[in-house]
């Protein structure tokens, strides 16, 4: 397995003093995880290095022979703006570093007594590299109508351009290693798009999922961390956790909002410094994976509430991916159709069988509170029952609950919430009478069933006599 660069632009270490040099690029590795580095002793090779190589960011020493670090500064500033330089120098001048900072230096530090300040600034710098570079990636795929990687979001089926927009931001973050946060009704595809962010970014590395609803505080820090030989009782063998498990690729991290306090702390210091301790150890080590976190609950009101820390909420969302819902995409409804008879058919060992043209129209009165899982199972269930050539609809009926006139309530509740989001019927200060609105449901029904009277039925829980009868009615009533 080929060992992961981070950053996936390197960064340049400038300064006369070889062992210096040798030092800094070992402390990068220990402290900051940085592995992708160029260094040159000699400045004068910096400008021909910049025309051939695009770099992340440039720490460059002060005071160096041929070339000073203000001129490389000077350089970097004119002729590659977007580059971050750290100026580091030998001895604390407060005039050196208010010069280099007008010049445009990202910061400032003096090489022997601020290593750790030193880690905490290239993080910083490396960050916001990562922002402008994940920019221009979103400015350029939004210039094109086509996703860039494609067979990496093979399992997510759309023609949806809301979800296709989500889909190339998912492409400007992937080389990102910044955490991302996946919300979304159940059932939208959150761990779907993990795995294509797994795929995008580091296909090399492990893909390593748990679902964190069910660990307590004490199974929380061992499955993540691991432990050493000794460090409870039965602890007979030290055991690597997830994190190290996933280094190099991604730790996806389902149900993050069911956290307790205490994990949640544990989980932000993991983020914060980007280190843990496996339960026992005396010493912390290095977290090289990248860390993916899913919930279908809003955090942003857990947060309001005290349930969820804030800090770690924004930590958290530092790439944040909301999924829509499936009525919220009803376009893409006819291709999942599609897309799961096949799936199904081939799972029964049976010919795809032909769907009826009025199931589109059926499925399209339907709010789907599972979303696209939930579709997926009412293929599954109507095509393992299925024996003639077309499909019947009897199932996904079932399933909708439209089989026993139930489905006024539904209709109120539901289908009003696909048409309008999350919000209750709303009614003016002067009421409707019964009639008119017996007439506004039923035109209503009659608009999203397209004049289908057994659809309109199914959708007001009334039987298709029952429909006529107060067709006939209105019809009399306006005569």
């Amino acid at each position: 397995m080929s060992k992961t660069l981070y950053p996936a632009l390197p960064v340049l270490l400038v300064d006369d003093e070889e062992a210096f040099l040798r030092s800094l690029s070992v402390s990068l590795a220990r402290h900051a995880g940085i592995n992708n580095v160029i260094v040159l002793s000699d400045p004068r090779e910096v400008e021909p290095l910049l025309k051939k190589q695009r770099i992340s960011l440039a720490l460059v020493d002060y005071t160096m022979p041929w070339l000073s670090g203000k001129d490389i500064l000077d350089l970097v500033a004119i002729e590659y703006p977007e580059i971050p330089v750290i100026m580091l120098t030998g001895r604390d001048q407060v005039e050196t570093a208010v010069c280099c900072m007008k010049l445009g230096a990202f910061d400032f530090f003096v090489k022997t007594v601020e290593d750790e300040r030193l880690m905490v600034g290239i993080r910083r710098a490396l960050r916001m590299s990562e922002l402008q570079q994940e920019n221009l990636r979103l400015q350029d795929g939004y210039m094109k109508s086509e996703l860039n990687n494609p067979g990496a979001f093979a399992g997510i089926v759309t023609r949806s351009e809301r979800l296709l927009k989500i889909l190339k931001y998912v492409e400007a973050i992937a080389s990102s290693r910044q955490p991302v946060l996946i919300t979304g009704e159940s059932g939208t595809g959150k761990e779907l798009v993990a795995r294509s962010l797994h795929q995008l970014g580091c296909p090399q590395g492990s893909w390593v999922a748990v679902d964190v609803a069910g660990l307590d505080d004490d199974m929380f820090a061992d499955t993540l961390f691991g432990h050493v030989k000794g460090a409870f009782t039965g602890a007979e063998q030290a055991r690597k956790g997830l994190v190290e498990d996933a280094a190099g690729g991604v730790l996806f991290l389902d149900e993050i909002g069911a956290l307790s306090q205490a994990s949640q702390l544990k989980l932000l210091r993991l983020l914060q410094d980007n280190e843990y301790r496996p339960v026992g150890a005396d010493r912390p080590r290095r977290c090289a994976a990248r860390i993916v976190a899913a919930t279908n609950q809003n955090l942003a009101e857990l947060q309001e509430s005290g349930a969820f820390r804030r800090d770690l909420y924004y930590r958290l969302r530092t790439h944040h991916v909301h999924l829509p819902a499936l009525r919220q995409r009803p376009e893409d409804i006819p291709l999942l159709l599609d897309h799961f008879l096949d799936i199904a058919a081939q799972e029964f060992h049976k010919n795809k069988p032909t769907p009826p043209a009025e199931i589109d129209l059926l499925l399209s009165t339907y709010h789907f509170p599972g979303n696209v899982r939930e579709l997926r199972a009412m293929v599954f269930d109507a095509v393992s029952t299925h024996n003639t050539r077309k499909l019947s609809m009897d199932a996904f009926k079932r399933a909708m609950g439209r089989d026993d006139g139930r489905e006024l309530l539904g209709m109120i509740e539901a289908g009003v919430e696909a048409a309008q989001g999350a919000r209750a019927v709303e009614f003016p200060v002067q009421l409707p009478s019964i009639r008119e609105l017996t007439s506004q449901l039923i035109a209503e029904a009659s608009r999203r069933a397209g004049g289908n009277q057994s659809i309109m039925a199914g959708m007001l829980g009334i039987s298709r006599p029952a429909l006529n009868k107060r067709l006939k009615k209105l019809d009399g009533e306006e005569d």
